[in-house]
């Protein structure tokens, strides 16, 4: 974690609202939590995105107690992402404060009924897609969250390119594809994020998906810090 070039993912979401950290897990890690898509002990909710339009493909919502290793990265990348996430409720007129630890933000959420955790293990095959969306599940959201590639692309799959968008005040959307290697994450806004016009701030919406697996199988952990209603 004390590799990564803070000041930089930084300044790349403020610009952009989305930036990678590089190999942020290694090929074990990644085959380690790919390797639990199959264990149902591990996940509260089993979701088949085609019956209920979000998609093609599939996912599974982890119980608590979250795995270890997702537990550690939850913590640790939330102390890192709460300053920024302040910096940016500050530019946008928003009231909301995120507290130094993600424990505190859980209890907040927590005594507002949003209970269950949300980190998710999504499993993608041939013609498999994510229509794009934000994970927003109750009062109290995060405004980041990181979206971890366990798969190799050109080796384990083919397409499948993780995918944002931003709309801005009467402005067309931009579109962004975001290149990943096997460990790469990339940290990007939930809903919304603050972009400095010529009179000052104001708020661009972002929503995020998966683009058509042409072949293979691709596997990817979210790790969202505000647990659901």
């Amino acid at each position: 974690m004390e590799r990564i070039d803070w000041a930089g993912i930084s300044a790349e979401l403020d610009a952009q609202g989305w930036a990678v950290f590089p190999q942020l897990l290694t090929a074990s890690e990644c085959d380690g939590i790919a390797g639990l898509y199959g264990d149902g002990a591990a996940f509260r909710n089993h979701v088949i995105m085609a019956r209920h339009g979000f998609g093609q493909g599939e996912y599974r919502y982890f119980s608590y107690p979250l795995p270890d290793l997702i537990q550690r990265l939850r913590t640790a990348l939330y102390s890192r992402l709460s300053p920024i996430a302040n910096r940016w409720s500050e530019r946008m007129g928003i009231d909301v404060r995120f507290p130094d630890d993600h424990s505190d933000f859980l209890e907040r959420c927590h005594d507002s009924g949003q209970t269950r955790p949300t980190p998710l293990l999504l499993q993608y095959g041939p013609g498999d897609y994510n229509c794009l969306h934000r994970d927003l599940y109750g009062e109290h959201v995060f405004p980041l969250q990181v979206a971890i590639l366990l798969s190799n692309p050109g080796e384990d799959f083919e397409g499948g390119e993780f995918v944002l968008t931003e709309q801005r005040p009467r402005m067309q959307t931009r579109p962004a594809v975001v290149p990943l290697s096997k460990g790469d994450a990339v940290v990007f806004a939930v809903n919304s994020r603050p972009h400095r016009g010529s009179k000052g701030d104001h708020r661009v919406m972002l929503r995020h998906g998966v683009s058509k697996l042409r072949k293979g199988r691709r596997h990817t952990v979210g790790i969202i810090f505000h647990d659901a209603a």
